[in-house]
């Protein structure tokens, strides 16, 4: 009864419903990526495999990057951005639509993430998420983030394995009914060994590992984007602000890019 209470609601998730799609101009999937020109202020050694290795960088921002000139920041490198739009199931971030349309005007591929919210229904935030983020032409696939919130003022809840991955399969396959895009999760270290997120499947992953390549910390995990440092200096952007890499070079984000982009 309950999975199939959840099936109707993803289905009707994706055929009503949400933003209407827009038709921003976006950088295309033949685009040559300037090199990235980042500091950090907390830098780090990573030893042999250093993200500077990677040939295509990026950012994910939120309200916290207050101002943002995107067309500085691409011709600084930045080569795709990720933008929070929403949390939990109440709760939209202030920026994501200036974000969104700047990055869009720079030429910049962007998608949008949802922080995960333990204590409400995966349903309820995929519902949530959909009614914040447009279908729009070259979009990246949308983000599912899920971290453990020990200092939440509202939900420091630890459920089980099984009920975390459960959570994030449906979260996951009304995104993809939605967007019609093949959804990324977000995770780091800790939590994706306590709930075993290797098993999370029809996704790709985006993990966090700032002091060591992620073939070091996640053993065998496949994965597209990394997150290397969240006090990285861009160019164009005041104060701090995560930085990513690509896992493969400029041929191969030209030919992810033309299989992703919706």
């Amino acid at each position: 009864m309950h999975r199939a209470l959840t099936l109707a609601l993803i289905l009707t998730l994706a055929a009503c419903g949400g933003r209407r799609e827009t038709h921003e101009s976006t950088a295309s999937h033949t685009a040559t990526p300037n090199r990235a020109n980042f500091g950090d202020a907390h830098p780090q050694d990573f030893g042999s495999t250093a993200p500077q290795d990677h040939r295509i960088h990026g950012i994910d921002v939120s309200k916290f990057q207050t101002t943002v000139d995107w067309q500085t920041a691409q011709a600084n490198g930045v080569s795709f951005a990720f933008i929070k739009a929403t949390e939990g199931g109440d709760q939209a971030d202030p920026l994501f639509d200036q974000h969104w349309r700047g990055a869009a005007r720079a030429g910049i591929p962007r998608g949008a993430y949802h922080f995960f919210y333990h204590c409400r229904p995966a349903i309820e935030q995929a519902r949530w998420f959909i009614a914040h983020v447009p279908r729009t032409a070259g979009a990246l696939p949308p983000v599912l983030d899920m971290e453990w919130t020990p200092t939440s003022p509202t939900c420091r809840i630890r459920n089980s394995p099984d009920h975390i991955r459960s959570e994030a399969q449906i979260f996951i396959r009304a995104l993809q009914a939605h967007y019609g895009q093949r959804p990324i999760v977000y995770t780091a270290i800790d939590f994706f060994e306590d709930n075993q997120m290797w098993k999370v499947q029809g996704a790709d992953f985006w993990l966090r590992s700032v002091a060591a390549h992620p073939r070091d910390l996640y053993a065998g995990q496949s994965w597209t984007f990394w997150q290397y440092s969240g006090t990285g200096q861009v160019p164009g952007i005041a104060g701090k602000v995560d930085l990513n890499a690509f896992a493969g070079n400029a041929r191969d984000w030209n030919a992810w890019l033309a299989a992703n982009q919706r």
